[in-house]
């Protein structure tokens, strides 16, 4: 029995631009969400942004407060739906 590979989303996979905030932190280029996602983590990452004590939280440096509609700390979940409203 073959296991078919899943096919990713046409929705996820449509480049979509960034909002000038978002552009700040991972390019202006348009680009899937997923690539986006892992752009965005990549960069907090590269900046220690995670909190240390609870991991899901991330700790939001002047260029991500903008994409987070100022918030000084939002969580994991709460990160993808404000990047998605910088995302057209």
């Amino acid at each position: 029995m073959a296991t078919k590979k899943r096919k990713p989303s046409a929705a996820f996979m449509k480049p979509m631009s960034p909002s000038a905030a978002l552009g700040a932190v991972i390019g202006n280029n348009a680009m899937p969400r997923t690539q986006v996602t892992k752009k965005i983590w990549a960069y907090i990452k590269r900046h220690k942004l995670q909190d240390s004590k609870n991991r899901r939280m991330i700790n939001a440096d002047d260029a991500l407060k903008a994409v987070f509609g100022g918030k000084k700390q939002v969580s994991m979940f709460e990160m993808t739906k404000l990047v998605s409203k910088n995302l057209k």
